[in-house]
């Protein structure tokens, strides 16, 4: 069967997209792509085509913007082109040069696309191939990216696009032979300073010496492990509606439950997966549910505590602004947790608020400004119904409150007296009583 007919075969087996959409093809000038935009003209498909320069060749990378200048108006279609300052950009990120220019080439193509006509389907198409798709596993399974991970490449993703993923390198070379068509080379295919090249001029050529047929076993595997993947995502999902609870942006895990549940790392990696935990982190998780309270683990997002007898999965908090200070009329006011409106009543009819959210004051004692802040250690108030100070600290510790929740609490100041814990509970120096005339009510959001 020819490749043309494959081609259009395995875009509609894949259900990739419909002729009547429009793609944008990105074009690197090499044999890949040229063919992939090749295949898309004979096939009718409306397509447009983007090549990023990023810069990293000198001269070369000038010529291959050339070339595909000279490509897309053969073809007669619209070319977008633009210049990636890709080492600066690696750099300021403390990111490799290759993962600085698959971000920089993915935004800008999700950029354009968002840009077009909301009455079409719009897809990005890329010409990875079997071979690439056959390398990607390879590398994942020595890096140990689990079942997704040696699925490899999927066909379609979100907005992007791989419909060469049933062909061969070589096949595309002959289409390019036989059609007459030219590409340029990337000089920097030859360098084995890169991990796919190194996998591509040496491990799988030694692999083939022993298993000459090694990539056509890999490239069934890659299908089995697709479908191996939709039935253990499946078994996963009915595990995590079991497991895990959602609480504002906080997911909760009972410890005993977790425990009890097998295959226990596989079940835990899955769950902190998605929170940027990796699977060299899962044995640190199982070591959470034996620890006590107050322990904790972290990933560059999330932290996952031990409160009790929970695991609790939340964000970092931003510590950029943790105090602010509120002027007489000034309403509302934007925090971290939230918005805080404030509003005066009179006190003849008004209901003290069965809400903790909101704290009736007497206006008459409250001065302006006000300081809205993060606690802090040493802080302490005169809990209503109380003649005694507290501290903060043992407030919190006769509540019950978590880690996570206390680094959450906020409290309203005024002259370095602590006026209401924020959620929690007002100063009885500050309630209103039977002389009180009009009242100052703070409401959380």
């Amino acid at each position: 069967m020819n490749l043309e007919k494959r081609f259009v075969e395995f875009i509609l087996a894949e259900q990739l997209f419909k002729s009547t959409d429009k793609l944008l093809l990105a074009v690197s000038g090499g044999i890949d792509s040229v063919v992939l935009c090749e295949l898309c003209k004979n096939a009718g498909f409306d397509f447009s085509i983007a090549h990023g320069n990023f810069q990293l060749r000198d001269e070369e990378s000038e010529q291959d913007e050339q070339f595909v200048e000279t490509l897309a108006a053969n073809y007669d279609v619209k070319l977008y082109k633009k210049k990636f300052a890709t080492i600066a950009f690696a750099n300021t990120h403390k990111i490799s040069i290759q993962v600085a220019a698959r971000q920089l080439r993915y935004e800008w193509f999700q950029e354009i696309v968002r840009g077009w006509p909301a009455d079409t389907n719009n897809y990005i198409l890329t010409a990875h191939h079997l071979d690439d798709n056959i390398e990607t596993q390879l590398m994942n399974f020595f890096k140990g990216t689990g079942i997704a991970g040696l699925r490899g490449i999927l066909p379609k993703a979100g907005l992007i696009v791989r419909p060469l993923l049933f062909a061969k390198k070589d096949e595309l070379k002959q289409y390019a032979l036989e059609h007459g068509l030219k590409w340029v080379e990337d000089s920097s295919n030859k360098s084995d300073k890169y991990s796919r090249n190194y996998f591509r001029h040496h491990i799988i050529p030694l692999v083939e010496h022993i298993y000459p047929e090694a990539m056509n076993n890999l490239a069934d595997n890659i299908e089995r492990f697709r479908e191996t993947e939709q039935v253990y995502k499946s078994a996963i999902d009915q595990q995590l509606k079991k497991l895990v609870s959602i609480k504002n942006n906080e997911h909760h895990i009972p410890v005993l439950k977790l425990l009890k549940t097998q295959p226990l790392k596989t079940i835990a990696y899955e769950i902190i997966k998605p929170f940027g935990f990796t699977a060299k982190q899962v044995d640190d998780l199982v070591s959470l549910l034996h620890a006590d309270s107050g322990k904790f683990i972290v990933s560059s997002s999330h932290r996952i505590l031990r409160n009790r007898a929970w695991l609790i999965i939340s964000p970092l908090q931003d510590k950029s602004i943790d105090n602010v200070l509120i002027e007489e009329n000034q309403s509302p006011v934007l925090f971290q947790q939230g918005i805080m409106q404030i509003e005066t009543f009179p006190a003849n009819g008004y209901k003290l608020p069965v809400s903790a959210d909101i704290a009736g004051l007497d206006s008459s004692s409250i001065k302006y400004p006000l300081l809205l802040r993060k606690w802090k250690k040493g802080d302490y108030f005169y809990p209503l119904g109380m003649q005694k100070k507290k501290k903060l600290s043992r407030f919190f510790i006769d509540q019950k409150l978590s880690l996570n929740e206390k680094e959450n609490i906020w409290v309203v100041e005024m002259n370095k007296k602590i006026i209401w814990i924020v959620g929690r509970r007002i100063d009885d120096r500050f309630k209103v009583d039977a002389h009180t005339k009009t009242i100052l009510q703070l409401r959380i959001q």
